[in-house]
């Protein structure tokens, strides 16, 4: 019953936390046991109440003032600084900006909605195939949910209980390697998708570019350099970040000005809130799930399954890619850590982190892949590309993270080297 119900309000298009909540409610009356409705409100307004959360309204912050500042085209116009003078350099500018802002926002759809605006149209100007480019630009924003800081580490290191600081610096390497994997697609295949090449020439002074960008560098310096030596807290990093942002956008380039503060904060406002109100929405399906010792049900399946944390983990990896097909990657990590973790943790010793990272950059795979997939829509809807046709070149990329995250699966001490 509650699975049927989850599907059809799926399937009729309800927003996912709804959803959750109806199928929460579901769950209780196929199971009679509706002395849990008396603690659900307190479930509900308990999962808002964590201090690490107030991470995520302040990073939304950061991205939006610097977007309003300026900082994000001054990112763009350095990396096309750096970059004009080697073969299919705008290609490379796209992925290098889209590095830049990973180490600053956090938000892949956020990310990729910023690209596929500004660097989409630049490289269907310099002819490349339009749907090679919403590709590049979809899964170059990838990286937004690995390197830190990251929304989605934040959700899982308030969920695991584990150090929100330690999963940002677990998700360094995956995201160079998955930025050096990437940086060799476009070697191989930019060629192919570029059907009137014209000369490429940076349209900046390359010094005042590299200087604005230095500026901006400070913003990621802040957050990683903040929380590695142990400095601040993540969310006291994202509040540092948050006032750098405004020295700079709105003193030293002056782009920001006061009358754009209330939109800020009103776009600010209303995203937080989608966000939270699907945490809190997941949280309570997730808590009717271990109420009702489902969990415990699924570690004696993986048990009979395998003995193996290798094959446990590979067993992981692929449910999830299904799930994040068909589930919004927030609410699916709400929903299944509670149940998989306790699993991963007592019956196979795997590592949290180690496993939280794989966790979060499986489930972020779902922003590309259909029927979900929110970040293939919005380079889609943005970039005026048919989805057919950004399908089509998305799945290099999606390989390479998959390739990524095997590497990772098998070389667990790749998630520990800045830790």
């Amino acid at each position: 019953m509650t699975l049927a119900i989850f599907t059809l309000l799926m399937l009729l298009g309800m927003p996912i936390a709804f959803v959750l909540l109806a199928a929460t409610l579901a769950f209780v009356v196929n199971t009679g046991n509706y002395r849990v409705l008396e603690s659900l409100p307190q479930v509900l307004f308990g999962s808002l109440e964590v201090f690490d959360l107030l991470a995520i309204p302040l990073f939304i912050l950061l991205g939006e003032i610097m977007n309003e500042g300026g900082i994000t085209r001054r990112i763009i116009e350095a990396a096309r600084a750096w970059f004009s003078w080697i073969p299919h350099s705008i290609a490379y500018v796209s992925l290098t900006s889209n590095l830049m802002l990973a180490s600053i926002m956090g938000s892949a759809t956020a990310q990729i909605a910023i690209m596929s605006r500004v660097m989409t149209p630049e490289l269907e100007r310099d002819g490349y195939d339009k749907g090679f480019a919403a590709a590049l630009t979809a899964g170059a924003g990838l990286l937004g949910p690995i390197i830190p800081p990251s929304m989605i580490f934040i959700i899982y290191g308030v969920i695991a209980q584990v150090s929100i600081g330690a999963m940002f610096m677990g998700g360094i390497v995956p995201g160079l390697v998955l930025f050096v994997l990437i940086s060799g697609l476009i070697a191989l295949i930019a060629r192919r998708a570029r059907q009137a090449p014209k000369e490429e020439r940076a349209t900046v002074d390359r010094w005042l570019a590299t200087r604005n960008a230095l500026l901006t560098l400070c913003i990621p310096l802040v957050i990683v350099g903040g929380i590695a030596f142990g400095i601040v807290t993540p969310t006291e990093s994202a509040a540092a970040a948050t006032l750098l942002a405004l020295i700079i956008g709105g003193l030293l380039f002056r782009d920001l000005k006061l009358s754009s503060l209330p939109g800020v904060l009103q776009r600010t406002a209303r995203n937080t809130a989608i966000v939270l109100f699907l945490i809190a929405a997941a949280k309570a399906f997730g808590w009717v799930l271990v109420y009702n010792q489902i969990p415990q049900q699924v570690a004696g399946l993986m048990q009979g399954a395998t003995e193996s944390p290798l094959i446990f983990m590979l067993l992981v990896f692929v449910m999830l890619i299904v799930v994040g097909m068909v589930l919004d990657g927030i609410a699916a990590l709400i929903i299944l850590v509670p149940i998989l973790l306790p699993v991963a943790q007592t019956t196979y010793g795997i590592d949290p982190i180690h496993f939280g990272i794989v966790t979060c950059m499986t489930l972020t795979l779902g922003l590309l892949t259909p029927p979900v997939g929110a970040g293939l829509y919005v380079a889609s809807a943005i970039s005026n590309v048919s989805l057919q046709r950004i399908t089509l070149w998305i799945m290099p990329f999606i390989l390479a993270a998959c390739l990524v995250i095997l590497l990772i699966i098998f070389n667990p001490w790749l998630v520990a080297v800045f830790r």
